[in-house]
C-alpha cells in the first residue's frame, strides 16, 4: 500500500472510532453509523418513526443510544425460539384438556 492509501485508511478508522464515542450524531454521522442512506433517514424522521432532535428547526441530530435502541426495536424470533414457543403452547393446551 502507498502512503496515501495508508493515510486514507487511518483517517477512515479514526472517523469510525470518533462516531462510536460521540453521544450526539449529525445526519451524515448517523447515516455512516447505521449504514443507511441519508434519504432513508430523512424519510423516517419526517414520518416521525426515528427519534431525532431539531434544535433550530433545520438540522437533524440523533442520540446514538436512541438510534441503537431503534435499530434493535423489532427483534425477529429464530426458528429454535419459535419451535420452543410452539411446544410450550401445545403442552399447555394438551394438559388443559
Amino acid at each position: 500500500m502507498t502512503q496515501a492509501e495508508l493515510d486514507k485508511l487511518a483517517a477512515a478508522i479514526s472517523d469510525s472510532i470518533t462516531i462510536c464515542q460521540k453521544e450526539v450524531l449529525t445526519l451524515d454521522e448517523a447515516a455512516h453509523y447505521t449504514g443507511m442512506k441519508k434519504s432513508s433517514l430523512y424519510k423516517l424522521t419526517s414520518a416521525r418513526l426515528l427519534p431525532h432532535s431539531k434544535p433550530n428547526g433545520k438540522y437533524c441530530f440523533f442520540n446514538r443510544k436512541a438510534l441503537e435502541e431503534w435499530m434493535m426495536s423489532n427483534p425477529v424470533a429464530t426458528t429454535a425460539e419459535l419451535n420452543g414457543l410452539a411446544q410450550a403452547y401445545c403442552m399447555k393446551k394438551k394438559t388443559s384438556l
